[in-house]
């Protein structure tokens, strides 16, 4: 129940919006001990980490994968990989090279992902990933899979 006194706003603010991560920033470092730890070290920001297939014949994008580092883990977020490309260890390659730039550059122990029914679970699984999450009809008619995998200095080829 809302009380009397508030009224609730439903348009897009985008100064509001900053302003409830930075309090709810703030209230969660408070709370945990280990976000208080990270305030003021690199690993307190994402930072961005980019993979790319360029063509050599054409200068066309074969392949990517988009992620970001946070606080010793990797996140992926994109990885794709032209349907003409497929096959033939491409998509291997990219995610390879971002788990070793996340171990050898940025210190990460974990990575994290994301992925659809339809997508790749059974690619990330080949490469040690490990479902910890399935969320059902997400959007309806499709499962989306969460998935982790332990980082390993020295297991990673550039």
């Amino acid at each position: 129940m809302v009380c009397r006194m508030f009224r609730l706003e439903t348009e897009v603010d985008k100064a509001r919006r900053d302003l409830l991560r930075t309090r709810l920033r703030e209230a969660n470092t408070a709370a945990s001990p280990v976000l208080r730890a990270l305030r003021g070290t690199p690993d307190e920001r994402d930072v961005p980490l980019h993979v790319w297939a360029v063509n050599d014949a054409d200068g066309n994008l074969a392949g990517g994968l988009v992620g970001h580092t946070w606080a010793t883990w990797l996140h992926v977020t994109y990885l794709w990989v032209d349907e003409r490309h497929r096959g033939r260890g491409l998509g291997a390659g990219l995610l390879a090279r971002a788990e070793h730039i996340a171990v050898t550059e940025r210190a990460c122990r974990m990575s994290r992902l994301e992925t659809w029914d339809f997508q790749a679970p059974r690619f990330y699984r080949k490469h040690g990933y490990e479902v910890v999450c399935v969320v059902p009809d997400y959007p309806p008619g499709i499962t989306e899979y969460t998935l982790v995998k332990r980082l390993t200095p020295g297991r990673h080829p550039r």
